[in-house]
């Protein structure tokens, strides 16, 4: 027997507001544990800005020395050290800056340096043999480029390395000491150059004099970093980069805290802040690129 049409349709409405009675516990459950893990989630990220302060704070009030090469000082005084020591406020950084042989030198006869950072991996690479660098600490950080410049406004006709030798006086850095000399020294003896100019050449001790005499047209071309040129851009102008097959490696910049380092936590956590991508956004400012 049929049951009436108004009995079916009232079973069916009982039937839904049962279902939907039944998925209301469903839904605030689920509303529940996604709450709690948006909780979770903000205790956590909350939690770990927590125990990065506490680490800064832990520095407690220190200073530290580092020994960098000449070609960083600009980017070192100007803004890196400034935002490392807005970070940790308790820490106090200092630079010397030379060419990396030197610093390698005096590394080695007992210079407190906290943290080594070099323009080519040699020094490093020595240092590290002798066991005067942390080695799980070298970090190849940057790369740089080999550049021939002329002061500005000279009418030299000079436009590739290979054509070197038409000034009348050209500025190297010594390669027995500065990284931007021995990079000079590869490239000019890879293009048959380097043997016919040395009648020419003055040697400066770091790569800044090498940029200076230039700069002040007390030599008429000289070989060094993109970075340093595009530091006195109104002074000297690049006519050629050093071709790629002159040289038999890139031009690596590594940083690394040194082993007798009195300040450890300190020197470490200045190489880590040196990799984050705001420290990396300032050296590319001044003509570096990140190494691969």
């Amino acid at each position: 027997m049929k049951k009436p049409f108004a009995v079916v349709m009232a079973a069916m409405m009982v039937a839904g507001m049962m279902a939907g009675c039944s998925s209301k516990p469903q839904e605030t459950t689920a509303a529940a544990t996604e709450t709690e893990t948006i909780a979770a989630e903000t205790t956590a990220a909350e939690t770990e800005a927590e125990s990065k302060a506490e680490a800064k704070a832990d520095l407690g009030e220190q200073s530290i020395l580092v020994a960098a090469a000449a070609s960083l000082k600009n980017a070192y005084e100007d803004e890196l050290i400034p935002m490392f020591e807005e970070q940790y406020p308790g820490v106090t950084v200092e630079g010397t800056y030379d060419s990396s042989g030197k610093l390698q030198t005096q590394i080695e006869e007992g210079l407190e340096a906290d943290v080594f950072m070099s323009a080519a991996t040699k020094q490093m690479k020595a240092l590290d043999d002798e066991g005067m660098i942390a080695s799980d600490t070298i970090v190849n950080l940057l790369e740089n480029k080999i550049v021939l410049i002329v002061p500005t406004g000279s009418d030299s006709k000079i436009d590739s390395f290979e054509k070197i030798g038409d000034a009348a006086s050209i500025a190297l850095g010594d390669p027995e000491s500065v990284p931007a000399g021995q990079y000079a020294k590869e490239a000019l003896t890879n293009l048959n150059v380097w043997d016919s100019i040395q009648d020419k050449v003055s040697f400066g001790t770091n790569v800044t004099e090498v940029l200076n005499q230039v700069a002040a047209a007390s030599a008429d071309a000289g070989i060094v970093y993109a970075t340093d040129a595009a530091s006195k851009a109104d002074q000297v102008t690049v006519v050629a980069e050093a071709p790629e097959e002159s040289l038999e490696k890139k031009v690596i910049y590594p940083v690394a805290v040194v082993k007798a380092t009195a300040h450890e936590d300190a020197a470490k956590a200045f190489v880590d802040f040196l990799q984050t991508p705001e420290a990396i956004a300032v050296f590319e400012s001044y003509g570096f690129v990140a190494a691969e």
